[in-house]
């Protein structure tokens, strides 16, 4: 609880430094805006794998517990843990919910074959060893358990020419990146997950894609509505998303990466440029043993 406060911002105190996002309300608000998001994507399901009556459910890296609550509402035959480096989740939990500070970066100490179902969301930016993650995740899971992995790509793509070269978008994912890669932890998780998790063992892996347009310019209304929470989750939470990492990791000073996000916040309300994030919700089996 001993939380380190930085640029006018509270992280994480176990593993300090481990995480690049801060822990404080306005985090938490933007953790649960995108929680809504993914119910707006995923047709209002918490999940896609094909999961029947689990009895162990896993949320690795929980954040504020928001989606364990719900499985447990969801599921009350399961008992589910929620992990997290921050002890940020409520008090005021379903019996069948609760949740355990640890770093899902180490070594699991869940007994072997364990979970029906092991579930993984924006941990973008947060793993060193992408496969030495998903080798644990597979020895946790029981023969015939699912795991699901839920990413998106922090580089805004347009499907049209209103995006140009020179647009400010492709400066921003690729500083993303970059920064992610000095600090050793790879923003790209969600175009490589079905690969790592096939890789790992998992099999029946099925990906699906989805789209998050950065502000509400989609004539779909399904799509607008996700735009307009996205630009609102954007605006708020990229100084959360990037001050540390453009400081601590990137070097740069408090004043330029202010600037940076500003930049950032201006073309949020560019409605005329068709610009999305990418992302995928993969799902794959451990097989059963014969």
């Amino acid at each position: 609880m001993n939380y380190r406060m930085e640029n006018g911002r509270q992280y994480h105190a176990y593993r300090d430094g481990a995480y690049w996002g801060p822990n404080d309300e306005l985090a938490k608000e933007i953790l649960d805006f995108a929680h809504h998001m993914y119910l707006l994507t995923l047709d209002n399901k918490l999940h896609l794998a094909p999961v029947e009556n689990p009895q162990a459910i896993l949320d690795v890296g929980t954040g504020t517990g928001i989606w364990a609550i719900d499985m447990a509402d969801l599921y009350p035959s399961a008992i589910v843990t929620g992990t997290d480096l921050s002890p940020i989740q409520p008090e005021w939990v379903p019996p069948n919910c609760h949740f355990e500070v640890d770093d899902v970066t180490l070594e699991w100490t869940f007994p072997p074959d364990h979970f029906d179902f092991v579930h993984i969301r924006e941990l973008f930016g947060c793993v060193p060893d992408w496969d030495f993650f998903f080798q644990q995740a597979y020895e946790h899971t029981k023969p015939g358990g699912w795991l699901e992995i839920v990413e998106h790509s922090v580089q805004p793509t347009a499907d049209d020419d209103t995006m140009g070269p020179d647009h400010f978008y492709h400066t921003w994912g690729a500083t993303v990146v970059e920064m992610g890669k000095i600090f050793g932890k790879s923003f790209t998780i969600w175009g490589e997950s079905k690969e790592r998790m096939e890789r790992a063992g998992f099999v029946d892996v099925v990906e699906v894609p989805y789209q998050w347009p950065m502000n509400g310019w989609s004539q779909d209304r399904k799509l607008k509505n996700i735009g307009r929470w996205n630009q609102l989750r954007l605006h708020e939470g990229i100084e959360g998303f990037m001050l540390r990492l453009l400081t601590q990791v990137g070097g740069w000073s408090v004043a330029r990466a202010q600037v940076f996000l500003a930049q950032m916040r201006k073309e949020l309300k560019n409605y005329k440029t068709h610009a999305y994030l990418p992302g995928t919700v993969v799902y794959g089996r451990k097989p059963l043993r014969l």
